[in-house]
């Protein structure tokens, strides 16, 4: 058996070239949408919640965050912290196969469940956010948006202490657990003076309907759907692929480990998604 050897597009498994074969088989003459999660954005130096490895984590819910100032700086401050894991790393080769795909007309629009903003960066056109963006921050009470870098400088300015190291312990999904939190003071809305939150979809809240309606779109304009990293935990990534398997479309998933859509895919390939998106972009 041969193998695709990708070494520097991260530490994923090899590509079996006959996996390789099939997958290009599966796909080409087809418009293909694609939806990502997690497991796309790990050679970004951006943990992975559920993939292989991962540490179990407990996220804030969208009522807790409502509910209690307490949570709200339990929240903020450590978003706060890993907010900059996301906006240090860099899309990498798997970003920029999806991007030179989009360009070439194989892929006409990329979903994704990550809040990364990296497809953006890497020169994808048609991005579907599904669960929101950390790089903006919206008003609750008066629906004004803002830049979360804008944000993220007036916290520090607050919160000066924060910047002690020995205040600090980064989790491996780069959100943090910081101590003395009580001292936290929260942003509010400059605006109104409301309450702020990342403009994101935290457990327990819903996908905005017109953003599913706009990846529903996307599937339903394709020929097939490529499934990459992503294990399929969150129901919108299943609605999606039930959508694809109700038109008959060739499914492709790749993940590191199982997912739920394995047994209803065309194809499975067990392997990194950014070594088999790069070479999808070297046969296609």
């Amino acid at each position: 058996m041969s193998d695709v050897t990708l070494t520097s597009l991260g530490q994923g498994r090899p590509v079996a070239e006959e996996d390789l074969d099939a997958a290009v088989e599966l796909l080409s003459g087809r418009a293909v949408a694609v939806l990502t999660g997690a497991g796309v954005s790990t050679d970004s130096g951006i943990p992975d919640y559920r993939g292989e490895g991962a540490t179990p984590r407990n996220p804030m819910t969208f009522q807790q965050f409502l509910s209690d100032h307490s949570y709200r700086q339990r929240y903020w401050a450590g978003s706060h912290l890993g907010w900059r894991t996301f906006d240090a790393a860099q899309p990498n080769e798997g970003h920029r196969a999806l991007a030179e795909l989009e360009r070439r007309g194989h892929v006409n629009g990329v979903i994704t469940q990550n809040v990364d903003g990296l497809h953006q960066r890497a020169g994808s056109g048609k991005v579907v956010d599904l669960h929101g963006t950390l790089d903006r921050v919206r008003c609750l009470a008066c629906d004004q948006f803002f830049a979360r870098a804008s944000v993220a400088d007036r916290i520090s300015r607050a919160n000066p202490w924060l910047e002690q190291p020995d205040v600090v312990t980064i989790n491996p999904d780069g959100d943090a657990e910081v101590r003395g939190v009580e001292r936290f003071e929260i942003p509010v809305c400059t605006v109104c003076g409301g309450m702020l939150k990342p403009d994101v979809v935290f457990f327990g809240e819903f996908i905005p309907p017109v953003k599913y309606d706009e990846a529903k779109a996307l599937v339903l304009a394709a020929d097939a759907l490529v499934i990459a990293g992503s294990s399929l935990v969150v129901n919108s990534g299943i609605r999606l692929l039930d959508q694809a398997v109700k038109r008959k479309l060739p499914v492709l998933i790749v993940n590191r480990g199982e997912t739920r859509g394995d047994r209803r895919a065309t194809l499975k390939i067990d392997a990194g998604a950014t070594q088999l998106l790069t070479a999808l972009a070297e046969r296609l």
